[in-house]
């Protein structure tokens, strides 16, 4: 510890690897959606690269942390890093919802004839904008014969006859339920209730992996019954898109939240003083709960 206020810590390479762990994640991911074989490979690599770095380069704060080496200083330059961290996330979702909010009111009309002075006969004469898009412009000016094939059907609301057995209202009864129990475990923390800190996030835990299996579920029934795939057209592009990162979000917030069970459980970390790590994965989980929200209105029920 510094004579002041600035905790300065030894010089470390783990920023170099991490930087090095996701170029591999980065330059797989960019092969695999081309085609490439290797794609899967370099992706998984770096993906096991990223994850070593990152155990223990949290292993390391979290020692020192436990070794009262952490200034107040240091303290809320973490809050200060999640929060920054969280903001590049909106960022990131508010792309790929712009992009679908372009797609639908403009891209679509454009492509229909729809403006003035516009003319699609030439290109794909036939087609009409609607959305879902079940009818891709290929297909109109094309028929069968298109090489981009539009789903036999959407996962847009089925209507109230169907809503029973429908599964993003489902997951979004099982997310918004885990919002109020990890709600529930970080107040139970701060009351230094261990018992009730632990039930509730291992409650958490599991409502994650239900709705992973959800979706999971959903995926192949979209691809096996419905047609939907991410070739196709623009609906099954963006359906999968968006949905497909909010799933990866979940998985890492419920791995996030599963770490911070497993140190309460086994090593009795956090305290109703000191509970940061637990914290910033619960910020992290609210934000992937109200990003599922507006993907449920803006996909499903509006879709």
């Amino acid at each position: 510890m510094s004579a002041g206020t600035y905790y300065v810590p030894e010089q470390s390479k783990l920023p170099i690897w991490a930087s090095f762990g996701l170029f591999l994640t980065v330059f797989g991911a960019a092969n695999w959606i081309n085609g490439s074989a290797k794609g899967p490979y370099i992706f998984l690599a770096g993906g096991l690269v990223f994850a070593a770095v990152l155990w223990n380069w949290f292993s390391i704060v979290i020692t020192e942390n436990m070794a009262g080496l952490n200034s107040p200083q240091l303290k809320r330059s973490y809050v200060m890093g999640m929060g920054w961290f969280i903001f590049s996330e909106v960022m990131f979702f508010a792309a790929f919802f712009g992009a679908l909010f372009y797609i639908r009111t403009l891209a679509l009309p454009w492509l229909a004839a729809e403006g003035d002075g516009v003319d699609n006969g030439l290109l794909w004469p036939g087609f009409t904008a609607e959305w879902p898009l079940l009818t891709t412009p290929d297909m109109a000016a094309n028929g069968d014969g298109a090489t981009r094939l539009g789903p036999d059907d959407s996962m847009s609301f089925p209507g109230w006859g169907g809503l029973l057995g429908w599964l993003p209202l489902w997951n979004t009864i099982i997310l918004l339920t885990s919002s109020f129990t990890v709600h529930f475990a970080h107040s139970a923390i701060k009351n230094n209730n261990r018992k009730g800190f632990n039930i509730w996030l291992g409650v958490t835990v599991l409502l994650g992996v239900v709705f992973l299996i959800l979706q999971a579920e959903e995926y192949i029934h979209a691809y096996h019954e419905l047609g939907l795939t991410l070739q196709s057209g623009i609906y099954g592009t963006t359906f999968f898109m968006l949905t497909g990162f909010h799933g990866a979000h979940v998985t890492i917030g419920t791995l996030l939240l599963f770490i911070m069970w497993l140190r309460s459980v086994i090593k009795g970390h956090f305290k109703p003083d000191d509970n940061f790590g637990f914290e910033a994965a619960s910020w992290y989980w609210h934000f992937v709960d109200v990003v599922w929200v507006g993907l449920f209105f803006v996909v499903y029920v509006f879709g």
